[in-house]
């Protein structure tokens, strides 16, 4: 049932329309689910003024708690369009997760989305006097993070701001299929 969690239950990121992440999260909790949806506050520009506007930590999704097996009342919200996971079997999110998320937003400290980028990803240099400068992430701390920038056939590893980061997009490599 909705109203209370059962060990059935797990977290689940439901993908959502854009920019309708608030209206779902709403309509969850009506129907009695244990919903959660993580925000930040940023500054807006209007044509006339600063705003501070609340967006979600994570666009285009909401989590929520319930039983995979009962999911169809949930696929039947208008703004659900889907349930994470691999291929068509919804895929858990940890619990320790969810609670690590809740504690970031009930501390009132600053969060902000950021890439998700783990060691071995290829990046590029965004700012700083690297710009345009791609590489592989050989090592994320705190602080700091390490390329290694292959030049003339041997790596260099600096040190860079992280917010000088991005990740390069991978696409598909197209093949035509000959008969």
């Amino acid at each position: 049932m909705p109203d209370g969690t059962t060990s059935e239950e797990a977290w689940f990121a439901l993908s959502v329309v854009p920019r309708k992440e608030k209206a779902t999260a709403q309509t969850l909790r009506n129907k009695g689910y244990v919903e959660f949806l993580p925000m930040y506050s940023m500054r807006k520009r209007w044509s006339d003024r600063m705003k501070v506007v609340e967006m979600p930590l994570f666009p285009g999704y909401v989590f929520c708690r319930f039983d995979p097996k009962i999911r169809l009342p949930i696929l039947k919200v208008g703004t659900v369009m889907g349930v994470a996971g691999l291929g068509k079997t919804p895929e858990p999110i940890p619990d320790a997760e969810i609670q690590s998320l809740q504690a970031v937003c009930k501390s009132g400290v600053e969060a902000v989305p950021c890439p998700y980028l783990t060691v071995g990803s290829k990046v590029r240099m965004t700012q700083g006097p690297l710009a345009g400068v791609e590489g592989i992430l050989t090592e994320a701390t705190e602080n700091r993070i390490v390329l290694s920038v292959t030049l003339l056939q041997r790596s260099v590893s600096v040190r860079v701001e992280q917010d000088w980061i991005e990740p390069v997009k991978r696409y598909k490599e197209f093949s035509p299929v000959t008969p």
